[in-house]
């Protein structure tokens, strides 16, 4: 387990609440278990989002989902990360270079 760091700043791809939008999506039971890890492993109060991009949306080896899918997705996880009282801040449908300049400010480190 790792303490607490002042200053530090870590960014997580996925979190244990993307796990409970997964299973929704699916339409799978929810268990308490991952509910209750969703609940007590918080992460940030302010989450960056990725707003879905159907203009630069493509398919390929890695991302099997077609675009209906990836909107089902996002809404799902959308979803469950407000019912857990996360802020969601969307990031900019802009260059990668535009959304990290945006991710720096809003973190304070630009």
């Amino acid at each position: 387990m790792r303490k607490n760091r002042p200053g530090v700043l870590f960014f997580f791809d996925r979190g244990v609440p993307d796990t409970l939008g997964y299973l929704r999506l699916s339409g799978l039971p929810l268990p308490e278990h991952i509910n209750a890890a969703a609940k007590r492993f918080r992460y940030n109060p302010r989450i960056f989002v990725a707003p879905l991009w159907p203009e630069i949306f493509a398919q390929d080896e890695e991302r099997k989902q077609t675009l209906d899918e990836a909107e089902r997705t996002h809404h799902a996880l959308v979803g469950v990360y407000t019912e857990l009282g996360y802020e969601m801040i969307p990031l900019p449908l802009a260059p990668v270079e535009a959304r990290l300049r945006f991710v720096l400010a809003e973190t304070g480190l630009a």
